[in-house]
């Protein structure tokens, strides 16, 4: 298959190209700015007026990863419509386009955030969507408006909708975490009883090679994971194990934990740390027979074999 990949110079861009080019596709990797990557094509930010269709002639498939993701601390005045400038209309001119071009499928990565900022019980692709924040909300408004293109013109959609993604490359909050723990600093975080779905980028890109590949991925969306739902402090200890160091933890009751994040103004990262999210991955196992190449424990060695 000829697939493209847009945010092909991202972190799960480039090893989702590389992946595919293992499996014998031809990639067309789409970057915002020139990169260095082979056959890139440069197309700049990213609209409502992009001009797609001679990027996208004679491909089977594309894979839509570009966005604007999630900044923490974010101090634009009308967030909403930054994201979705990018993340919705710019998704959904591209969809048309993609659909003019007759490309067959379009894969669209989403987020977790879609069903929620989690809770006690798992979540699953029937629950009903509740976006909180624009990121989330951008990207929800998204998945609606590509499903009723594709209902209008019969091109596939294929929604995704992962978790936090670590592995090689990893920055922002689990490479901090990796960079505590290996200093051996006390965290302050043993007494949190949670569950948290994580997504290792090895399996990430398997799963939206299967969901482009298989024909009965056509009209779904799934949530995918690793599999292996851990506790906050499970994780800080895997991430020891991973490093061969000892993982540093202070019982502090959550009650504690949540005051301070309330005086520090950082209740929504305390939160976070203290809450649980958590999917059901049921779906995409069953339907396509997908399972994850990889285990957690192998990921994490991953991650940091990398980040050393």
């Amino acid at each position: 298959m000829k697939i493209a990949v847009t945010g092909a110079a991202g972190f799960v861009g480039r090893a989702l190209c590389s992946d595919l080019q293992a499996k014998d596709h031809v990639v067309v990797p789409i970057v915002r700015r020139a990169c260095g990557l082979s056959h890139e094509v440069v197309v700049g930010d990213i609209g409502a007026a992009t001009d797609w269709h001679a990027v996208l002639a004679g491909c089977d498939a594309l894979v839509h990863l570009a966005a604007r993701v999630h900044v923490m601390d974010d101090t634009a005045q009308d967030q909403l419509s930054l994201y979705r400038s990018t993340n919705t209309e710019a998704t959904l001119n591209l969809a048309r386009q993609a659909a003019e071009a007759g490309v067959k499928r379009f894969a669209f990565i989403s987020t977790i955030k879609v069903n929620g900022e989690g809770r006690d019980a798992p979540y699953r692709e029937s629950d009903a969507a509740a976006p909180e924040d624009a990121y989330a909300i951008s990207k929800w408004e998204a998945e609606q408006g590509l499903l009723r293109i594709a209902q209008e013109t019969g091109m596939e959609a294929v929604i995704l909708r992962p978790p936090l993604v670590y592995g090689p490359g990893v920055k922002a909050n689990f490479l901090r975490l990796m960079r505590t723990v290996e200093r051996g600093w006390p965290l302050p975080l043993g007494a949190i009883r949670n569950r948290r779905s994580l997504l290792y980028l090895g399996n990430f890109v398997d799963a939206i090679r299967v969901c482009v590949e298989h024909p009965d991925a056509a009209g779904q969306t799934f949530l995918v994971d690793d599999g292996q739902p851990v506790s906050t402090p499970e994780l800080i200890r895997g991430v020891a194990r991973a490093m061969g160091r000892p993982a540093r933890l202070l019982a502090v009751p959550v009650t504690g934990l949540e005051l301070a994040g309330m005086l520090l103004g950082k209740r929504a990262a305390v939160a976070r740390l203290t809450g649980s999210l958590f999917v059901d991955s049921t779906l995409i196992r069953t339907r396509l027979g997908w399972t994850p190449p990889y285990s957690m424990e192998a990921g994490l060695a991953a991650t940091v074999a990398s980040a050393k």
